[in-house]
């Protein structure tokens, strides 16, 4: 989990990795209308733009926790950009990537209970009347 921009990866066996936003940030950004992901193919660097979302009064860019090459897009946010609010770490996954240095994107990812901390103190910090997620794909990544 890359924390201060509050988005997550799920990494796979296969040398992919799915990504996302987080609970807390979804909170933090308000209801996304609009979300576009980078084309399949593209090659997106670990902090880099991995999709562009529209919010009620701006868009701003996903950044991506993980280098790679996007390999699957969610097609199903085309219709329903909902399901990055409803389901952020199951059907409102954002892009799939192809990973291309994960030993070295680790050394800035958070995971299991220091994930867990990190959100709490960015919520505590940022939002305090939200009450942080405590699991999700952080918990039991590599």
């Amino acid at each position: 989990m890359l924390i201060e921009h509050q988005v997550w990866a799920r990494v796979h066996d296969d040398g992919t990795a799915t990504v996302g936003v987080t609970p807390l940030g979804i909170a933090l950004s308000g209801e996304i209308y609009m979300c576009r992901p980078k084309r399949v193919g593209s090659v997106v660097a670990q902090g880099g733009t991995v999709a562009v979302v529209e919010l009620s009064k701006s868009i701003v860019a996903v950044k991506s926790p993980v280098s790679g090459t996007v390999v699957e897009v969610n097609p199903a946010l085309d219709e329903r950009p909902d399901w990055v609010h409803r389901e952020p770490y199951g059907a409102g996954w954002i892009a799939r990537l192809q990973l291309t240095d994960f030993k070295a994107d680790q050394a800035l990812l958070l995971h299991g209970a220091a994930a867990d901390e990190a959100m709490a103190e960015h919520a505590r910090r940022f939002a305090p009347d939200l009450v942080p997620a405590t699991s999700g794909p952080a918990r039991g990544s590599r």
